[in-house]
């Protein structure tokens, strides 16, 4: 059968529509709430390096990253 047979035939058979299993806003809802969440656990990270700057500066000092190479 040639490509242009084929798609002939394709197109004249019905297509079968499936519901959804929910309401289509409710996926963008889902998605939207699962990027609130991932904000939050983003957010949440916020100022760690700040938190330990004094322990970064030492390790800068023993390891000599103040230097330029």
């Amino acid at each position: 059968m040639s490509l242009l047979a084929t798609l002939a035939v394709a197109a004249e058979e019905g297509h079968e529509l499936v519901e959804l299993p929910i309401p289509a806003i409710a996926y963008g809802l889902i998605v939207f709430g699962i990027f609130v969440a991932l904000a939050i656990v983003t957010f949440s990270f916020r100022d760690v390096a700040n938190r330990h700057a004094e322990k970064a500066a030492a390790y800068a000092r023993e390891h000599g990253a103040d230097a330029q190479h």
